[in-house]
């Protein structure tokens, strides 16, 4: 699919990697659909968009705020040819601690946003992709979707989270195999230690850690490396159905 004039609409484009996705594809001259929480710098980012996007403010675990944000897309630019599902949250917890068992509150939030409100915004997103005019080899439209290295070698306390994107990534073989009848491509990406927000919060010890266990290059990734590949899934037609390690050869430690 050629980026240039694409509707790109990206979940959690008000920061790390979804801000990082905007930007990218703005470069290529694809218009944009910035979808985040009204509390996120949204707003900001779309700033840096030189008037080629929207900030949709969208809750992506609601089916009624998540058409709102498709409606605003379509009534701007005609429709979406891509999806770029970056929303999600992270926290730490053993399952079983000094205080007791671990919060099924907490657990339950995390499968929520990350796992459910990925599936929420694919089938919502997919249906209006359904009505795009089909262009080379039939194809309607791509999603990609983001899980983590913890989706194959969780840490621990990362019982929920490992959950969560392990989730993401075993449903992209079957959603593909699912959309392909209308056209529509789906692979899954799985970056490994990155410099987004999440991890700007750890102590400077910590994060050096984290770059110590990554073989080469021997950094933290970059935001902008995971929208590079986005927009190469997009403008590859044969990828569809994988999930892509994005990680500089890290395996995860316990811990």
């Amino acid at each position: 699919m050629e980026v240039n004039a694409a509707v790109v609409m990206i979940t959690g484009g008000g920061s790390g990697l979804g801000a990082a996705s905007a930007k990218e594809f703005a470069k290529g001259g694809a218009r944009i659909v910035l979808v985040d929480l009204p509390s996120s710098p949204g707003l900001e980012v779309l700033k840096t968009l030189d008037g080629q996007g929207i900030f949709a403010p969208a809750d992506v675990t609601s089916e009624a705020e998540v058409n709102k944000a498709i409606s605003a897309a379509t009534a701007k630019f005609g429709g979406i040819h891509v999806l770029i599902n970056c929303a999600g949250i992270a926290t730490a917890e053993r399952v079983l601690t000094k205080e007791g068992p671990a919060s099924l509150k907490r657990f339950t939030k995390i499968i929520e946003v990350n796992l459910i409100g990925t599936f929420n915004v694919i089938r919502l997103v997919a249906a209006a992709m359904a009505k795009n005019t089909p262009g080379a080899d039939s194809e309607r439209g791509v999603i990609i979707n983001t899980a983590s290295v913890a989706a194959f070698e969780g840490q621990i306390g990362q019982a929920a989270y490992s959950a969560s994107k392990g989730g993401v990534m075993s449903m992209t073989l079957p959603i593909a195999r699912d959309l392909a009848s209308i056209g529509v491509r789906v692979c899954t990406i799985a970056p490994g230690t990155f410099e987004t927000p999440m991890l700007a919060t750890l102590p400077e010890p910590v994060r050096k850690a984290l770059e110590a266990n990554i073989p080469f290059p021997h950094r933290l990734g970059r935001a902008s490396e995971y929208a590079i590949l986005a927009r190469h899934i997009v403008e590859n037609p044969m990828l569809n159905g994988e999930t892509i390690r994005l990680d500089g050869a890290l395996r995860m430690p316990p811990k």
